[in-house]
């Protein structure tokens, strides 16, 4: 196997004034407080992490190499300005940190010399092939299992509410998690809770390791590291899954573009149980503690056998071998 040719950026965009990215950008470095890391960079990360465990050698970008080897695959794991950077002589393999919907770059296959556009789940490839066709292909990245693993002991924190809940907050929390708290109140239920976007990486390792299951709440999941970070602890999940089509303030897009999107697209029986609305949520929440209080779920095994950095790397590169061997590389 060559050395992979890896290609990753975080947008930074000028925010009052032009250029003005690059000064906060130094600042920020100045006072010890890097952006955090979102889902997007882990992607990259886990990627490269995998690659290094199962041997795979691999440049990040190196611009200046790629183009001089024009014949050789780039691989840009996101974001898509990054496909802007170059004028693009080679076959490109993009994803999955890619756009929300094709509407937003309906022409990607033509724009640029794409052989394939990974995407993290299977709503999310049937939603983009309806627009590109057969060149959609299903990549997960993988999860740190060393990392996020058990901690082996007692743990005095019945549930983790997890509320990632991104669309009509006002109304939604006054409607659906107030209920949610306030039953579990009633029940006696300890809780602690996180709201995504407002919390430190720490804080969630911390609250894995106290917490025996998990409430999580959001309207759909393209892949959902969170979750299955969880699921790799050793948490059962009690999940809000609609399954409801996709769904984005912005966009104008109706049900024949769209796909219905879940919130655990990776998920059986072993991960937990799911709820479509509060009343399914008090109805089902009893049986759903019994099966925790007598081991009956075993989500780190789901995650052992389907999604780790190793399995997710090799797929990876599986995937970079089929365009090799179709372009004649």
């Amino acid at each position: 196997m060559e050395v992979l040719n890896l290609f990753y950026e975080e947008p930074d965009p000028d925010r009052w004034v032009r250029f003005d990215n690059y000064p906060r950008r130094l600042f920020r470095r100045m006072i010890g407080r890097e952006r955090p890391r979102g889902g997007q960079a882990i992607v990259f990360i886990n990627l490269c992490a995998g690659l290094d465990r199962i041997g795979v050698q691999y440049r990040v970008n190196d611009y200046r190499y790629i183009e001089r080897h024009p014949a050789e695959i780039a691989c840009v794991i996101g974001k898509v300005q990054v496909l802007d950077k170059l004028k693009w002589g080679n076959p490109i393999v993009f994803g999955a940190s890619v756009f929300a919907h094709p509407v937003d770059c309906p022409d990607v296959f033509e724009r640029y010399p794409l052989r394939r556009l990974l995407v993290p789940g299977e709503w999310m490839k049937r939603m983009f092939e309806r627009h590109y066709g057969s060149r959609i292909v299903q990549w997960p990245v993988g999860i740190d299992t060393d990392h996020w693993r058990p901690c082996g002991r007692a743990k005095e924190i019945d549930i983790l509410l997890y509320d990632k809940k991104r669309w009509d907050r006002e109304s939604f929390d006054s409607e659906f998690t107030d209920r949610i708290r306030t039953f579990l109140v009633k029940a006696s239920i300890s809780f602690n809770e996180l709201r995504y976007g407002s919390y430190r990486p720490e804080d969630l390792e911390n609250m894995v390791q106290t917490c025996k299951a998990a409430v999580f709440i959001c309207e759909s999941e393209t892949q959902g590291l969170a979750y299955q970070q969880m699921l790799s602890a050793g948490l059962p999940l009690f999940v809000w899954d609609r399954q409801l089509h996709w769904y984005c303030p912005g966009y104008n897009v109706g049900e024949g573009e769209s796909e219905r999107a879940t919130s655990v697209p990776y998920w059986d029986e072993r991960c937990g149980m799911t709820f479509k609305d509060v009343h399914e949520f008090e109805t089902g929440f009893a049986e759903f503690m019994s099966k925790v209080g007598s081991g009956s779920f075993a989500p780190r095994d789901y995650i052992l056998e389907h999604l780790t950095l190793e399995k997710c790397a090799r797929h990876y590169v599986e995937i970079i071998r089929e365009v090799r061997e179709e372009i004649g590389c």
